[in-house]
């Protein structure tokens, strides 16, 4: 058998380098800085954890991307979270108990079993903002409005965002009387958008006439601001709770038309994204340069439920690595100050090294031997003694 490079790394699983560690590490400051300004505190969740409380309110898939182990210890089944959220609703139920709404913030690295189709990464590491205990429209929107600021402060612009809510389609497989088996199979297809198996699926399906036809016009309602209202005509005889789910939307567009007028929204009735997990409003957020959603989020009422407190709950994550790619291919994104140091014997120079690093420029010395370091470093000025001080030479 031929002997496997010892170097080489699990596919889909990536080391970061020094300029991409550095930049890693200054977003996710910057994030974490914008979060602690809205109120939100930073909990760390372990990397590993019992399966239960990892899997909990997630479904399907995520189960099936969640590495597995047994604890030698207790004999129990451990996982290696392959998302945070759960985490943090334990944190939030569990160990702070809190009454007030509580307003929690995180960012690690997860692991998974398979990437996607457009990201191979197997080890995203996610960072996101999290509202438990208010049930109300007005968490929603401001986690969508700390995602977008978190964007923003990414230096990403032309962000199209799309809203959606997982309500509609579970009341209306409900008011259909379909089967378990049933709504599985339909929401399947919903979500490949295949249009002439839904048709067909439809037809075969023991149900009125008038939920057939809502069923089949679902994948039409997407688009902009005229979609809900295509939407209540079709939906006018079904039940409140989906005219409620409607007005919902309509609100958090109206208020994000008021604070964010040149932010494109729309909307995707048959977008269900985390169906299984989610209960209300579910939000992304898109940007040209890549194909798939850079954020996504939305309200999770009652997972706290599992850990002995239900509480409702609303946020959002990202891919820490992915804003930090983006962040990287923007044009006109400064050049941090690197400054060399000659290896001399010199009290100033210490002094004034230990200076120039307090005001957050970077300071490399020289070690001896080793004088061709300034170009490979890329280092943008030089220290130089002129009339016994030591100044910054600019270098081009």
């Amino acid at each position: 058998m031929q002997k496997k490079d010892s170097w080489l790394l699990p596919q889909g699983i990536e080391e970061v380098l020094p300029d991409e560690a550095k930049q890693l590490e200054t977003l996710r400051r910057q994030l974490l800085d914008v979060y602690a300004c809205w109120g939100y505190e930073l909990v760390i969740p372990p990397v590993v954890d019992f399966l239960d409380s990892l899997l909990t309110g997630s479904g399907h898939d995520l189960d099936l991307q969640t590495f597995k182990l047994t604890d030698q210890i207790s004999g129990e089944m451990l996982g290696i979270r392959a998302d945070m959220t759960p985490q943090v609703a334990r944190i939030d139920a569990h160990n702070l108990k809190h009454d007030r709404p509580t307003r929690l913030c995180y960012v690690g690295t997860t692991l998974r079993t398979l990437g996607d189709s457009l990201q191979k990464s197997r080890s995203p590491m996610q960072i996101g903002a999290e509202i438990y205990g208010h049930s109300g429209i007005e968490s929603d929107f401001e986690v969508i409005q700390l995602m977008l600021e978190m964007l923003a402060v990414t230096g990403l612009q032309n962000v199209h965002l799309d809203l959606g809510h997982v309500r509609i389609y579970r009341e209306l497989s409900t008011l259909a009387g379909l089967t378990e088996q049933q709504e599985a199979e339909l929401f399947d297809i919903l979500q490949r958008k295949a249009r002439t198996e839904l048709t067909e699926l439809v037809a075969s399906l023991p149900i009125d006439d008038k939920f057939k036809n809502i069923f089949i016009a679902l994948p039409t309602l997407n688009g902009g601001s005229d979609v809900l209202e295509k939407a209540a005509e079709i939906f006018a005889n079904t039940s409140d709770s989906i005219l409620t789910a409607l007005a919902e939307l309509q609100m958090i567009a109206d208020k994000l038309k008021i604070i964010l007028p040149s932010l494109t929204v729309s909307f995707d009735l048959s977008e269900l994204r985390g169906y299984h997990y989610h209960t209300g409003i579910i939000f992304a957020a898109f940007v040209a340069e890549i194909g798939r959603e850079i954020a996504r989020g939305g309200r999770y009422d009652n997972i706290g439920k599992f850990f002995g407190r239900s509480r409702a709950a609303t946020g959002f994550s990202a891919d820490l690595r992915l804003l930090a790619s983006l962040k990287k291919g923007l044009a006109g994104e400064n050049i941090d100050q690197l400054i060399y140091a000659p290896f001399v014997d010199d009290a100033s120079l210490l002094e004034t090294i230990r200076d120039l690093r307090a005001k957050g420029i970077s300071v490399v010395q020289q070690l001896p031997g080793h004088t061709n370091e300034i170009d490979e470093l890329a280092c943008t000025g030089v220290l130089e003694n002129q009339n016994k001080k030591w100044i910054i030479k600019a270098l081009a």
